[in-house]
């Protein structure tokens, strides 16, 4: 099992654990964790799974593709570490990620 950290925008730090191979997206939604809706299911087509990268993990991750990149420009708060949660799989390389929620994703 891979360990995630989301911390909500109000400092909130929730621990997890997800198989590998399951989304950020999917992990935050199997446990509730408020300010990650995933309303398209992880089709990258809607950024309301989207949320901050501790700057410690961002080079463990795939670069962002045409279409993730096309999402955050329309993702509220998009900034440094903006990712969308449905295009990040969970990996051993990932175990112990840092994750910080947005105030709001609409």
């Amino acid at each position: 099992m891979i360990k995630v950290t989301f911390i909500e925008h109000n400092g909130t730090r929730r621990q997890v654990e997800a198989e590998a191979g399951t989304s950020l997206m999917e992990a935050a939604v199997d446990h509730l964790i408020p300010g990650i809706d995933g309303d398209c299911g992880g089709a990258c087509a809607c950024a309301t799974c989207h949320l901050y990268i501790d700057a410690a993990w961002l080079d463990k991750l795939p670069p962002v593709s045409d279409m993730e990149a096309s999402m955050l420009d329309i993702a509220e708060g998009d900034g440094p570490g903006s990712r969308l949660g449905c295009q990040i799989k969970l990996s051993d390389a990932l175990d112990g990620i840092v994750v910080t929620t947005p105030d709001g994703q609409h």
